[in-house]
C-alpha cells in the first residue's frame, strides 16, 4: 500500500537535508511524496545550494504552494503517514508549536498533531535562545519529534554529502515503523 509523506521545506539554512530525504524517498513504490516549498526556502536554496527548487519539486509526486491552505494536507480527512519539516526555521517552529496556521506548512503540521500523525521537525539554528527551547518543548509536548540538524561524526564522514546523508538517514529512521524503510543512508553505530 502506498503511503503519503509530506515534506515541507522552510527558509532555514540546510535545504540540502530536504533534498537528501526527497532523493531517498523518490522512486519507492510504497511512498508518495508531497512537497510544500516555502518562498523563503526558495530564496535560501538560491543562496546556499547547488540545486534549484525545480530539482526538489521533480522528486515529489505532488507539490503545493505554501499559500494554498485548501490543499489536501490542510485537512484532517486527507490521510498521510506523516510529515517532515526539513529544515524547520525557528519562525515555523514557533508557529507550529502555538497552532498558528498562517500558511500550508503550519496548517498541515497542526493537522498532523491534531490527528495524532507523525510530525518530525528538523530544527536548524544555533545558538538557541530560551524562546526556541520553549517552542521545541511545546512542539514535543504536542506530539512532534524534534530532530535537530546536528550531524554525527562517529561514521567518520569524508564529505559534506556524508554528513547530509547521515542526518537524512536519522530523519527517515523516525518513519521506520510507518514505512518499514530499510535505511542505508548512513552507517549505524557499531556496524
Amino acid at each position: 500500500m502506498t503511503k503519503r509523506i509530506i515534506l515541507a521545506v522552510t527558509g532555514a539554512s540546510g535545504p540540502q537535508y530536504a533534498l537528501a530525504v526527497a532523493r531517498a524517498l523518490n522512486g519507492r513504490a510504497d511512498v508518495e511524496l508531497h512537497l510544500i516549498l516555502s518562498e523563503a526556502a526558495k530564496k535560501v536554496i538560491a543562496l546556499e545550494a547547488d540545486f534549484r527548487p525545480e530539482d526538489l519539486i521533480a522528486l515529489a509526486h505532488t507539490s503545493y504552494d505554501e499559500k494554498n491552505i485548501a490543499a489536501g494536507p490542510a485537512s484532517g480527512s486527507w490521510r498521510h503517514a506523516g510529515m517532515i519539516v526539513c529544515p524547520c526555521s525557528m519562525a515555523s517552529l514557533g508557529a507550529i508549536a502555538h497552532g498558528l496556521g498562517t500558511n500550508l506548512i503550519h496548517r498541515a503540521a497542526d493537522v498532523a498533531l491534531k490527528e495524532g500523525r507523525k510530525l518530525v521537525l528538523v530544527t536548524r539554528e544555533t545558538p538557541l535562545n530560551l524562546i526556541h527551547i520553549k517552542n521545541m518543548l511545546a512542539a514535543k509536548e504536542a506530539g512532534a519529534d524534534i530532530v535537530p540538524a546536528s550531524p554525527g561524526f562517529y561514521h567518520k564522514p569524508k564529505t559534506i554529502d556524508d554528513l547530509v546523508n547521515h542526518l537524512a538517514g536519522r530523519i527517515l529512521d523516525q518513519f521506520s515503523d510507518q514505512l518499514g524503510i530499510d535505511n542505508t543512508l548512513f552507517t549505524r553505530w557499531g556496524e
